[in-house]
């Protein structure tokens, strides 16, 4: 019998996502809720970043850091992520070349695809990792690496892509690294902090099972419902948007593929899928609207949702092959 208590449970992602979409459209639609909406917008806006550092927080309080150190993965999913990268800038840098050839609107899906492409890996990924059986250490680690490249990219790429604007290697740099102390060494450090001094809130915040997945679950609840009136607030036709739409789901599906196909040469397919795939998408936002066409933040916008669908079936998948395996061994 299927019950809502299990239908949240293996499906919290998509839940999560539909609550986020239901609660803005409701807030954004019913007249006698603005008042409201316009209460609990910066609100929202601001509790999210305690949420993705609690998530990270309680993480890390299961992390062996004696075993974060690059491996071979690491380095190939790295090449990769570049080789991508320079795939999309050389078909931005080509528009010039074919005139009028091309409508305007090509400019900004192709940089709504450079985005999806050149953002770091999610702080979230080793979460979904984790919960697919991966080495969290091994995603946690990567993510560092893939942080620490976007920030030596953009500096070099963005100037090349819009001529007009002035992107300083070291305004652009010191972005990325402060968003990488705020979401990723802060609560690190606390973690292990806790681990190594406080080790009765340590018992009790890994005794509490999937804790960091289901604060994760909230905090997409809120990513999602700030995504959705983005995309509705956008000011571009609905065909432009269909095709970022779509263009994104293209090169979502094709990073946890490619992710896969490098990391099974190492035995680590499910962790080389998570790092290349799922991205920070909230820092890929803020380069689009800050540096490049602000269209063009539509495109991680609508990734949020589509790595987030890849992670919920692959997370359903799993449960499923789990309670096959337990079921036969009950069996015999």
């Amino acid at each position: 019998m299927i019950t809502g208590t299990r239908i949240i449970k293996e499906w919290t992602l998509p839940v999560a996502m539909a609550f986020g979409t239901l609660v803005y459209l409701v807030f954004a639609f019913v007249p006698w809720l603005d008042g409201c909406s316009q209460f609990f917008a910066p609100v929202m806006e601001a509790v999210l970043p305690l949420f993705m550092f609690l998530v990270l927080f309680v993480t890390f309080c299961k992390v062996d850091f004696h075993k974060m150190r690059p491996v071979w993965w690491h380095l190939w999913v790295s090449v990769l992520n570049l080789v991508i990268v320079a795939m999309a800038m050389a078909a931005l840098l080509s528009l010039p070349l074919f005139g009028t050839t091309f409508p305007a609107s090509t400019k900004v899906l192709l940089e709504s695809v450079l985005m999806c492409i050149i953002a770091p890996c999610a702080t979230a990924a080793a979460v979904v990792t984790q919960k697919l059986g991966g080495s969290l250490e091994q995603t946690t680690t990567f993510t560092f690496i893939s942080n620490i490249i976007t920030a030596l990219l953009v500096p070099l790429c963005f100037p090349l892509i819009e001529k007009g604007m002035e992107v300083t290697f070291l305004a652009a740099f010191s972005k990325t690294l402060c968003e990488v102390a705020s979401l990723l060494v802060l609560p690190m450090l606390l973690a292990y902090i806790v681990k190594h001094f406080c080790h009765r809130l340590h018992r009790f915040i890994i005794g509490v099972r999937d804790l960091s997945f289901y604060l994760w679950g909230c905090s997409l609840t809120i990513v999602t419902g700030i995504t959705v009136r983005n995309i509705v607030h956008a000011q571009a036709s609905l065909q432009l948007l269909l095709a970022i739409a779509f263009l994104g789901l293209a090169v979502c599906v094709a990073q946890f593929a490619l992710g896969r196909y490098v990391g099974h040469f190492s035995g680590r397919a499910q962790e080389a899928g998570q790092a290349l795939g799922q991205k920070n998408t909230a820092l890929a936002i803020w380069l689009s609207t800050t540096y490049l066409q602000p269209l063009s933040s539509v495109g991680p916008g609508c990734y949020i949702l589509w790595q987030n669908i890849i992670n919920s079936m692959e997370i359903y998948y799993k449960m499923r092959d789990g309670k096959a395996e337990h079921e036969k061994l009950e069996q015999q």
